[in-house]
């Protein structure tokens, strides 16, 4: 039989017959919740239409922008995460040895990584979601709450580090000076780096280097009173390294402690903020994917009644 004069026949016995038994064989039946609504329901054997999604009645069709709204503004935010995790361990890690905790490394390195599994989470809702699929949508929400988890982790530890990194600094950031420079090779390529970046010498002052270990050390040129990286300009025309003057016109006499406090700590504030900040979207995120979970479980348990 031609399925449209099957599908006519079908609905005109629907009209003559709604109070009675859906038709036999999965035609086409009058869903009893739709009645008020005046909405047909088709009952079709998955063989038949495997690619029916479940509808609430009187539910509006939503379009594929709609649908999609909610994973793609995850999808912004987990890009924005990202971004600043990358930005966070390309620019602003390398002074991480100089720390004696890893908590700062570690903060970078999670938010990053937070930011990619939004990335791919947000992928995954977008599939659940276009799909009405219930495992990936349970799927979707378990993956938020880790997500939530890692990134409200990153803020409470990046705020709580804001507090106490001046204490830290100030018991070991002189000691590594001292003691590390030229012994440890990372330490000491963070050591000249901060000081040319900085514009700075020592830990507190220049004068420490006088005490340092790398003063005692056999490889340093004799004539030299501080490493060349405190220099304003680390050539010298007369053959002479250039740390061999500590004139005020030739090196700073500020140390880069109170420099790198300040920037660890607006970094250690970004983190913080962009962690707690953005976590609030895995929230409302999670309550979103929930409600469309039970109304898409209520639909499939309604049918079976």
């Amino acid at each position: 039989m031609d399925f449209r004069a099957f599908r006519t026949q079908g609905l005109q016995d629907v009209g003559a017959r709604q109070d009675d038994a859906p038709l036999s064989g999965g035609a086409l039946a009058l869903a009893p919740q739709a009645r008020g609504h005046g909405v047909l329901r088709r009952v079709l054997p998955r063989r038949v239409l495997p690619h029916v999604q479940p509808r609430l009645p009187g539910e509006r069709q939503a379009g594929p922008a709609e649908r999609l709204i909610a994973p793609a503004n995850l999808w912004l935010g987990g890009l924005a995460v990202l971004g600043v995790g990358v930005w966070t361990i390309s620019d602003h890690l390398a002074y991480a040895p100089l720390l004696s905790t890893v908590t700062y490394a570690e903060c970078a390195w999670v938010l990053a990584l937070a930011g990619v599994l939004v990335v791919v989470t947000a992928v995954l809702g977008c599939v659940g979601v276009w799909r009405r699929n219930r495992c990936l949508l349970l799927g979707y929400t378990f993956l938020l709450l880790l997500i939530f988890l890692l990134e409200a982790m990153v803020g409470v530890l990046a705020y709580v580090y804001k507090e106490n990194v001046e204490t830290e600094l100030a018991v070991n950031l002189n000691r590594t000076f001292m003691d590390f420079y030229s012994v440890d090779a990372a330490k000491t390529e963070a050591i000249d780096r901060m000081q040319r970046e900085y514009k700075c010498c020592g830990a507190q002052t220049y004068e420490e280097w006088r005490l340092s270990a790398w003063m005692k050390s056999s490889a340093r040129d004799k004539r030299s009173k501080v490493p060349n990286s405190c220099c304003k300009t680390e050539t010298s025309s007369s053959g002479a390294p250039c740390g061999a003057s500590d004139h005020p016109s030739n090196i700073p006499h500020t140390g880069c402690f109170h420099r790198l406090l300040e920037e660890l700590r607006r970094q250690l504030e970004v983190l913080g903020a962009v962690g707690l900040g953005l976590s609030v979207i895995q929230v409302f995120g999670m309550l979103l994917s929930c409600a469309l979970y039970i109304k898409l479980r209520g639909l499939v348990g309604g049918a079976g009644d």
